[in-house]
């Protein structure tokens, strides 16, 4: 049984054209524009609250009164589930890769702020991440509490669901879309996209947050739609991980640079910054062509920005001093 929806977010979202950004990527005036998901209104912003508003709906409908969820430190899926409970009046446990003490900036601030509790797993990979919260979850239980576990990412077959909406919201914004490019997380994104608009309308940037995205994907997107759905039919593009997902590479730097400059739209160094780089490089390469109505989907992020030590200081010493001596 699928549970409806709890409203979080305020949708539709806006599409604006970047038509500096375009003309910079060699793209038409007309044939760029941006999906402004980093508007959703909780909690700083994000797409993870329409995959936030399908979870957190059928933990309510299900009775329970705490929210466990897992992620890294910076977590954008963590900062947001703490908003959401915070909204709701539900708690919030955030079981994070890590030791506490490296920052206390970013989406950890926020995170803080809206309440939740940080349960800090150490060192270990995914499997041993999701260990952690299970047993979190028992512990909360022997104590009297009711927790729902939120998956990795928000994502999953209910979780997509939020951008299989997304995606009709862009069918109706811009019925002449050919391309819509998105970071490629934890998958359930791209797979509502996919679900909703064609696997051969969908460009997703790997990130580096899973070892095999694309099965993710054909997982989650699969039951949402009639069409077949196969690994195979997928456009992923896995050149801008770099030297793995926490990291600040060239072509991200640039990105960075790039959408501010010419837009003054910030972008953050883990996932937007890779998706406007994995443009960068289909147009270049001609995956992306001009003519072609294209949108680059701004997934929000900014938080876990100020939480990156690398890139902080790259936009630091992008400021220029000017002489005021003359």
């Amino acid at each position: 049984m699928t549970h409806p929806p709890v409203p979080l977010g305020t949708f539709p979202t806006p599409l604006e054209p970047a038509p500096r950004l375009a003309a910079a990527l060699g793209l038409g005036p007309d044939d760029l524009w941006v999906k402004r998901d980093d508007l959703t209104g909780l909690g700083g912003g994000g797409n993870k609250i329409r995959k936030l508003e399908w979870t957190v709906g059928a933990a309510v409908a299900e009775g329970a009164d705490t929210l466990v969820t897992t992620g890294a430190p910076q977590s954008n899926h963590a900062r947001l589930t703490a908003a959401a409970g915070a909204r709701l009046g539900l708690s919030v446990v955030l079981v994070l890769r890590g030791s506490p003490g490296a920052s206390r900036s970013g989406n950890l601030a926020l995170d803080g702020l809206f309440g939740a509790r940080l349960a800090w797993a150490g060192p270990v990979d995914q499997a041993g991440l999701d260990a952690a919260a299970a047993g979190v979850c028992a512990r909360l239980r022997a104590g009297g509490a009711r927790p729902a576990l939120i998956p990795f990412g928000g994502s999953g077959v209910l979780g997509a669901r939020g951008y299989l909406r997304c995606g009709a919201e862009l069918r109706e914004q811009l019925p002449e879309l050919r391309t819509a490019v998105v970071a490629l997380g934890s998958g359930g994104t791209m797979a509502g996209l996919v679900a909703a608009l064609g696997s051969g309308a969908v460009l997703g940037v790997d990130v580096g947050a899973l070892a095999d995205p694309a099965a993710a994907v054909t997982e989650f997107a699969a039951p949402l739609t009639t069409e077949h759905v196969s690994r195979e039919g997928l456009r992923i593009r896995r050149d801008q991980v770099g030297a793995g997902y926490a990291t600040l590479t060239g072509p991200v730097r640039e990105a960075l640079r790039l959408a501010a400059r010419t837009e003054g739209l910030p972008l953050d160094p883990v996932y937007t910054g890779r998706a406007l780089a994995g443009l960068c490089a289909a147009v270049a390469d001609g995956t992306v062509r001009p003519g072609e109505r294209t949108v680059l989907l701004h997934t929000g992020g900014l938080p876990g920005l100020f939480g990156h030590p690398d890139a902080v200081g790259f936009a630091e010493e992008e400021a220029e001093i000017f002489d005021v001596t003359g």
